[in-house]
């Protein structure tokens, strides 16, 4: 029998396709997700956004500074000598000879398959005399021509090699492995054995190594691991922290520490600048000893971050680390938040464990506000100092403006362009448009509640103990959409109005457009309140109706009754009676066909209800299945901030808190996709009692101030149903033994009938 022989590649073939598969399985992918995009794109995407943020640190320090890249440059490099080794194996493949083919004795002879014999004799006369090693031929050639030659003639050699496909008989089957001899020849042993030990025991240990070490410093969110601890601990201590404790606790981030982060440093120049900004500010405590709060790290970042808040001019080396403190803080304060809710987490199953306060939450999200525009605690009651030209001057002149009351930056848009030009006239032309530039790329976001209870017989009957599920749908437009809404409600003003209009829709019409949004989202509420009463009073005039013509028919009896004779009164009171009686069953046929109605009604809209609860459940289900599988961009609209140094998106956080309590009622949600329309499940259980509960839901931005939406929402709780103890599906053993007495009780009767039979 045929063995199996196994042996290296002598002539490198095989190795060669190896290494072309092996290198188009790294080049190929690597180019795809590794080769720099087009600075083209960035560059127009810049111009596009200059108009508006041409006057932002982070847009100036763009375009003034740019810093030459090489690693782009080292990718395409890398990635061209890929493709350049990849091509160049593939020619060497294409260029090997094939040495594993079917072996055809009619193809070493010349000739066609099927050849006749004398044909067969003439041809390998030709060759011999050809290729004989007596006449200087090719000895190995001649003998193929030979081994083909007896092939096709000898019947034992030709039965080998139909069978076997050689004319010798079963050979033993090779397999060639990719690698080339020289790897396991003895002269080479100790050097492949160097080699293999250099890459499996010290690199490949090295490499894992520090991965592991670095990996498990960091949280998911890349935050030290120290960081968070050290968060954990002084929110816990303080439960209710104003906003000079929580920067003094946002200070004391291990990102800030050279030890723990390379990236941060430690100049010689810091002995004498820091406590020179430490007396020009003021108020700051370093005597009291609470580490790591008072650590030299930690009091140089705090103090950065409120000079930043204080807007104080610093070094060219003070300035450089305070833009590297303040492009953490954002995510910094994400961290704290997340602490916060761990902390509220463990406080609901634990009695004896302190949760933080609401206003701790709260004050977090508006230092992250206050830092990212650059402003102070008493400065975010303005909010339009977030503007460009507006500076505590020129908000004055607008705040304090006789004719128009001007307090927030919806106040502002909601103005004519008349209105708004003549509050403004301060400012020249290129100032006034800047600011109509910004302000039209602030956001306008609105939402929409709806409280449900999932998985449950009715949705939307929330009872004690179940778990609620608050639908929030999140709306976001730019304020330049409510420029043009104000521009065609300007336009239909000054139209003449026709005659028929009533006076209450032209009140309508002199309302702007965003006071129709603001007043419209009270109506509903405003209705909800008076359907019952409606339907009540509904009944009643449906009631009466009904009884009408019972009566009158009957008093028309009566009236007739007067003029006819004493003989006559009997017959007419007997058709009148039957008339009654007609008119009764009437009645009463149409008060059944009523109630089939109702019922038929009832039923429908039960299907109905039915089919629409589970169409909601359908598509939360689809919801939640496109929110796991979808990876969204968390690129959405990029944040107008005059002095922050990088460039920042719009991120918000909504939450459900009790105003009444200060507590935090459903665990703040960090949008970080909101485009146009983005859609939010909040889940808490229900109050154990029963009752109306009053709570708000909560929308924050942390990047802009006075933008902020705060919606109420009325809960109604009720019972639970009480379980029940018997039902009437559970009772198998009394049905089955009415069953029985049943059928006892037919096969008597059958009995009976053939005993009469």
């Amino acid at each position: 029998m045929a063995g199996q022989q196994f042996q290296y590649d002598d002539s490198g073939n095989t190795f060669f396709y190896f290494l072309t598969s092996f290198v188009g399985l790294i080049v190929i992918p690597a180019t795809y997700y590794f080769w720099p995009r087009d600075q083209n794109s960035e560059q127009i995407r810049l111009n596009n956004l200059r108009k508006v943020h041409g006057r932002c640190l982070w847009y100036r320090l763009r375009l003034l500074k740019p810093q030459p890249n090489i690693i782009p440059r080292i990718k395409k490099l890398a990635l061209l000598a890929g493709w350049v080794l990849f091509i160049f194996l593939a020619y060497k493949v294409s260029q090997t000879d094939r040495e594993y083919q079917e072996y055809n004795p009619y193809e070493v002879l010349s000739l066609k398959p099927g050849a006749a014999p004398a044909e067969i004799r003439r041809q390998y006369r030709l060759l011999s005399l050809k290729f004989h090693p007596d006449k200087g031929g090719d000895e190995a050639m001649f003998m193929r021509i030979a081994k083909a030659y007896a092939a096709l003639t000898d019947e034992e050699s030709r039965k080998n090699w139909e069978e076997y496909g050689n004319p010798d008989g079963p050979q033993a089957t090779s397999f060639g492995i990719a690698l080339p001899a020289w790897i396991v020849d003895q002269k080479n042993s100790m050097l492949v054995l160097f080699v293999y030990g250099l890459a499996f025991m010290v690199i490949l240990p090295v490499v894992v190594g520090s991965w592991w070490y670095r990996s498990i410093r960091y949280s998911g969110d890349q935050i030290l691991i120290r960081t968070t601890q050290i968060y954990m601990c002084f929110i816990y201590k303080t439960r209710n922290m104003d906003m000079k404790r929580l920067i003094t606790v946002l200070a004391a981030a291990a990102e800030f520490d050279p030890q723990f982060n390379k990236e941060a440093l430690s100049r010689p120049t810091d002995n004498v600048e820091v406590p020179q900004l430490i007396r020009e500010i003021g108020g700051i405590n370093i005597k009291k000893n609470e580490p790591p709060l008072t650590f030299p790290y930690s009091l140089k970042a705090r103090v950065l971050i409120l000079a930043e808040l204080n807007r104080i001019k610093l070094s060219e080396t003070l300035e450089e680390d305070q833009w590297f403190v303040i492009k953490k803080c954002p995510a910094l304060i994400q961290e704290m938040i997340n602490v916060i809710c761990q902390l509220n987490v463990m406080a609901h199953s634990r009695d004896d464990f302190r949760a933080p306060s609401l206003t701790t939450l709260e004050n977090c999200m508006k230092l992250s506000q206050m830092i990212v525009q650059g402003l102070r605690l008493q400065q975010m009651k303005n909010p339009l100092l977030q503007l460009p030209h507006i500076d505590e001057d020129n908000y004055r002149r607008v705040v304090n403006h006789k004719k128009y009351k001007i307090k927030s930056i919806q106040d502002l848009v909601s103005l004519k362009e008349s209105e708004r030009r003549s509050l403004l006239h301060f400012l020249d032309e290129d100032k006034y448009e800047d600011i109509k530039a910004v302000l039209g790329s602030f956001p306008h976001v609105t939402m929409d509640i709806k409280p449900q209870v999932l998985d449950d017989e009715d949705s939307n009957k929330i009872t004690v103990g179940s778990l609620v599920t608050v639908l929030v749908t999140v709306m976001r437009q730019s304020m330049s959409e409510i420029f043009e809404m104000e521009q065609t409600v300007c336009i239909t003003e000054d139209q003449p109005v026709d005659d028929g209009l009533q006076q209450g829709d032209m009140g309508k019409g002199k309302n702007k457009g965003w006071q129709q949004k603001s007043k419209g989202s009270k109506k509903p509420f405003k209705s909800k309140k008076k359907k019952p009463v409606k339907k009540k009073g509904a009944i009643q005039p449906s009631q009466v109706q009904q009884k009408q013509p019972g009566q009158k028919q009957a008093n028309g009896t009566i009236g007739n009754e007067v003029a006819i004779k004493d003989d006559e009164d009997i017959s007419d009171k007997g058709s009148d009676s039957e008339e009654d009686d007609n008119i009764k069953d009437s009645q009463s046929e149409k008060e059944d066909g009523s109630d089939a109605d109702t019922d038929k009604e009832v039923l429908e809209k039960d299907n109905k209800d039915d089919e629409a609860e589970w169409q909601a459940l359908q598509q939360s289900i689809q919801r939640k299945e496109r929110a796991f599988l979808e990876t969204k961009s968390k690129v959405t609209h990029p944040v107008y901030s005059l002095h922050f140094p990088e460039e920042k998106q719009e991120w918000w956080w909504i939450y459900i808190a009790d105003k009444k309590d200060q507590k935090l009622v459903a665990m703040p949600y960090h949008i970080c996709t909101l485009k146009d329309r983005e859609e939010v499940e909040l889940k808490f259980p229900a109050p154990r009692r029963p009752g109306i509960h009053q709570y708000i839901v909560c929308l924050r931005s942390d990047s802009y101030f006075g933008l902020d939406r705060v919606q109420s929402l009325k809960l109604e709780v009720h019972e639970a149903k009480p379980i029940l103890e018997n039902h009437p599906q559970w009772e198998t053993s009394a049905e089955g033994e009415d069953d029985q007495e049943d059928s006892e009780g037919f096969e008597e009767s059958e009995e009976e009938e053939e005993d009469d039979d």
